[in-house]
């Protein structure tokens, strides 16, 4: 058997090319995925803003939540493709190694994204027959079975989830419901009373005296 599996005759520059071939193909499917998820959330912004123009609240909340799981669902793929990339990256970088030295080297780099890559539905499989093939080429180590546990509690995702909803809200009706950002406070910080009272000269000798006292400190 060869290095990279049944077929002694797949050079690594074959296996290489090929990798970087289901990568493009993966971030394509991605790409149609995301505009598929994004067209959707447009016809829902419509049925929020009819079902806010007559005053339907619990409507608009449905479909609020709607548009935010699309979103995060976008952030996800785009995460997704941003590791696929960090791979195709790699690969070439491998293609260029392999002039010289003929054979692959193992990437780190390479083992995080795959390991980020594992779970994801949409190219999970992929990416389970690639790091196979990987592993044996000794570009990757075998890959660990993580658990991911969620840092925040119920009532702290609940409280940052209904946040999204109020902003989705706001930003589809124009301000008529939901709430917006926070608007940061440009406020200068108050002065204490009695520091406020002080003359700049009073303070200035406040000053010479203090330091005066660190001065004789060091020199005893």
């Amino acid at each position: 058997m060869g290095l990279f599996g049944k077929d002694p005759k797949v050079t690594p520059k074959e296996q290489v090319r090929e990798w970087t071939s289901k990568l493009r193909k993966q971030q394509m499917l991605i790409d149609r995925q995301i505009r598929a998820i994004q067209r959707e959330e447009e016809k829902v912004k419509m049925e929020l803003k009819k079902a806010a123009k007559q005053g339907n609240r619990d409507v608009c909340l449905v479909f609020a939540k709607e548009i935010v799981n699309s979103r995060k669902g976008v952030s996800r793929l785009h995460t997704t493709k941003a590791h696929l990339n960090s791979i195709m990256m790699n690969m070439n970088q491998q293609l260029s190694a392999l002039r010289i030295s003929n054979s692959l080297e193992k990437s780190t780099d390479v083992m995080r994204s795959m390991q980020s890559l594992i779970k994801v539905g949409e190219v999970a499989q992929v990416m389970q027959e690639m790091s196979r093939e990987m592993m044996r080429a000794g570009i990757i180590d075998e890959m660990l079975e993580e658990t991911l546990e969620d840092t925040l509690g119920g009532e702290d995702m609940e409280e940052e989830a209904n946040e999204e909803v109020d902003k989705v809200l706001f930003e589809i009706t124009n301000g008529q419901l939901g709430k917006g950002p926070a608007v940061p406070s440009d406020s200068l910080p108050t002065i204490p009373e009695k520091e406020s009272k002080k003359t700049p000269a009073v303070a200035e000798d406040e000053d010479i005296s203090e330091m005066q006292q660190r001065l004789e400190a060091l020199r005893s």
